[in-house]
């Protein structure tokens, strides 16, 4: 038995870990009590995330597809015909023709996303799509506008706030999006206990509004009109600072002309939530010494996302809490990445979608027309398509419609862990490594752009060594980049060193001069941020705390618009701002309709967590409706009863759970399910649950226009009684005959 230390991937916390380690083998997994930052805090998902990479389904040789089902290959079999064909694709239709999807696991390690963007680079092709237009493009979106770069992220200071309010976010279950923020529910009661107000502002009272603070109900969807009118309120009340917002940012009586026309007693009837209380929560945010608005997928998702995140924004600064202790700061990295990145335009394509003419976000496309570009005809359409860490048939809208598009593609290639049901289309499935089976260092949030509640850093070597043929997915791309004849990232000095380094590899002969291992790149990136090699961060496996954070850091100093002014009125939102009366009066008509919301279960992540069987057990084997008892009274439903339910673009059935917890009129349905499809997940495929996006319609009339995200939350939706039975071998739940 071995004791080592390493950090979890998960999500953005990035708890460390101690791992007991056996005979090449993780058999338990608890939290680093002695860590800096995260001080002991995990949860349950971090600590059982070896029994994911146990499993007797994981990858760990490259497959290819023959008819229906996948046939072992070797490496250079698979690399050589996926070469050959990816070349052939892009001679006869360019580079444009050949799409990635960067998905979440990916995106939380550090060389993953860059070398599989360095590979999409080489070939020229500027056809990436990446699960943010999912859940949180609005924000990067908004912070181009209002900052100059989409990384540029202002977050709460939680631990010297005075009120905190929480829009459509679970940091109980779900941690906090972006900020590296460990042990959330005691650093809230911390700000209660120092006479402070923590207030949730949710559909639903969720586990964190039920652990602590207090709780709104607000009508899903009808965020942007909650934000106009605590604008407006705060605007009436005196509660603007003007000589701040005239010193640092422009267009100020612009956004304010705007917000004066929603008073709280006109929104009221949409938001569900009363003027009186309203007026309330303002009153509390501009008598606070200082004050943080906060809001996460919830509000993200609901249709008009980035009008929503763009007024909080204006909010935080015009009242004077941008930039201040205890308001919403903008951290420093261990280098300026936003200004490196503003300096070579990373991240700030200006280019449009094929389909739709949504605009590039964070140098991704739009998802939701992703189906779209594959199934139009025309240049540039899409022929090939390489994933990597994701899982788009659980996870975007319209998923059948977008599984016809995949099997309709010339060459489909996974890379991942796991045949889950997006590798299950695909033409070849390359294994690659896990978490722990990798070296690595934090990715690009909390290290370049100090995203971080404590600023620290931290580096991990690998816990234990791939038990097949699994490769690093760096080493993925870089070997994907020679047999397509590619050079990484478009640069022929770099394709060259790369395809050395490989080459000496395999042969067994590196030589330390020309062999670019993980860990010499990660030296390269510690040592440019100031932080030493990267043996050196090892010697320090509970991590090195960085400068903490300062105030009054940003504001004039750090903002990447042309003038250097935080703009509060961009054209392109104030443009946008013209939908607001047409959005108000559909939501008024559809007032008595059930909304839809998604959740997510404490054991659970997107879709990773189903193929664990101690997760879906017993009762968790499916995923549930939730419904108040009132609805359920109405519609006849009883806790156990099946019910189908039905929106503008499909029907799934499954059963019903009653929650008092739920507003009235809103129904929630977890995400993540869905797994029958899915050839190589021995549990998941036999779980009874639905995949709720089957609900969410996609294509260029479904998105929001400046960040190109469908509406996977706030969906109307009918649901009655199911008049069949449940058939739990179908992807959507409902009878493959339906009765009549």
């Amino acid at each position: 038995m071995e004791t080592r230390y390493t950090f979890c991937r998960i999500c953005e916390s990035l708890c460390g870990l101690e791992v007991t380690v056996d005979n090449n083998r993780v058999v338990s997994i608890r939290p680093d009590r002695d860590n800096v930052a995260t001080t002991g805090s995990s949860c349950v998902k971090g600590t059982r995330q070896h029994m994911i990479y146990d499993s007797p389904d994981r990858l760990r040789h490259p497959l290819k597809r023959r008819g229906d089902s996948y046939v072992q290959v070797s490496w250079d079999d698979a690399l050589s015909d996926i070469g050959r064909r990816c070349r052939k694709i892009i001679a006869d239709h360019g580079p444009d023709s050949v799409a990635m999807y960067l998905g979440t696991a990916a995106g939380f390690s550090m060389l993953h996303p860059l070398f599989a963007q360095g590979f999409l680079t080489g070939i020229g092709s500027r056809s990436m799509y990446a699960p943010h237009t999912q859940d949180c493009a609005n924000k990067f979106a908004v912070a181009r506008l209002m900052y100059g770069f989409p990384y540029i992220q202002a977050f709460p200071d939680v631990d010297r706030t005075d009120f905190l309010l929480i829009a459509g976010g679970n940091p109980a279950i779900s941690r906090f999006s972006f900020l590296h923020l460990p042990n959330a529910i005691k650093r809230f009661k911390a700000v209660i206990g120092r006479g402070g107000r923590v207030v949730f502002v949710d559909p639903r009272r969720t586990e964190s509004a039920r652990a602590v603070g207090e709780h709104v109900f607000i009508r899903p969807g009808s965020d942007v009109f909650f934000y106009l009118s605590f604008l407006c309120e705060l605007d009436a009340i005196g509660g603007i600072d003007r000589v701040r917002a005239e010193k640092f940012m422009k267009g100020l009586d612009e956004v304010l002309g705007l917000a004066r026309a929603w008073p709280p007693e006109r929104t009221e009837p949409v938001t569900g939530i009363s003027a009186g209380v309203l007026r309330g929560l303002v009153a509390s945010y501009s008598k606070a010494k200082s004050a943080a608005l906060y809001c996460s997928t919830g509000v993200n998702m609901g249709g008009a996302g980035s009008m929503a995140f763009w007024l909080q924004e204006v909010i935080n600064a015009a009242s004077g809490n941008l930039d201040r202790f205890g308001g919403t700061l903008v951290g420093r990295g261990a280098v300026d990445f936003p200004a490196l990145g503003k300096k070579l335009g990373f991240l700030l394509r200006t280019d449009t979608s094929r389909i739709g003419s949504f605009p590039s976000v964070s140098d991704c496309f739009a998802g939701g027309v992703l189906a779209d570009e594959i199934l139009t005809p025309g240049k540039g359409q899409v022929r090939a398509l390489f994933c990597t860490g994701g899982n788009p048939l659980n996870t975007m809208a319209n998923p059948e419609r977008l599984k016809k598009a995949f099997s309709s593609l010339d060459l489909m290639v996974s890379v991942d862990i796991f045949l889950n049901e997006t590798a299950s289309v695909a033409d070849y499935v390359l294994p690659a490594t896990t978490f722990f089976e990798m070296p690595d260092i934090h990715f690009i949030f909390p290290l370049l752009c100090g995203l971080q509640m404590v600023p620290y850093a931290q580096a991990t070597d690998r816990v234990v060594d791939p038990d097949g043929e699994q490769r690093n997915p760096a080493h993925v791309y870089a070997d994907l980049a020679r047999a397509c004849r590619v050079d990484l990232f478009g640069s022929r000095v770099a394709g060259a060193l790369f395809r050395l380094s490989r080459f000496l590899e395999k042969k067994g002969r590196p030589l330390r001069a020309l062999t670019l291992t993980p860990e010499r790149l990660f030296s390269f990136i510690l040592r440019a941020c100031g932080l030493g090699g990267f043996r050196s961060l090892l010697k320090h496996p509970h991590r090195v705390l960085r400068a903490p954070h300062a105030e009054n850091d940003f504001l004039g100093k750090r903002v990447l618009t042309g003038d250097g002014l935080v703009d509060l009125a961009p054209v392109p939102l104030m443009r946008d701002a013209e939908r607001l009366e047409s959005i108000f009066e559909s939501q008024m008509k559809s007032s008595g309709r059930l909304k839809l919301i998604t959740r997510r279960a404490v054991r659970t992540h997107n879709s990773w967590m189903h193929n664990v069987p101690e997760f879906v057990s017993g009762h968790r084997k499916t995923n549930y409706l939730y419904v108040n008892p009132s609805d359920a009274a109405a519609r006849g439903l009883a806790e156990g009863d099946f019910a189908d339910v039905t929106s503008a673009a499909g029907t799934v059935r499954l059963p019903v759970s009653l929650l008092e917890d739920l507003m009235p009129g809103v129904v929630a349905l977890p995400h993540g399910w869905g797994h029958q499809p899915a050839l190589g997940l021995s549990v998941a495929a036999r779980t009874e649950g639905v995949n709720v996006n089957l609900l969410a319609p996609d294509g260029p009339g479904n998105l929001e226009g400046e960040s190109g995200m469908a509406r996977l939350t706030g969906i109307d939706v009918e649901v009655e009684k199911s008049p069949g039975l449940h058939d739990p071998s179908s992807w959507s739940g409902i009878p493959r005959e339906r009765p009549m």
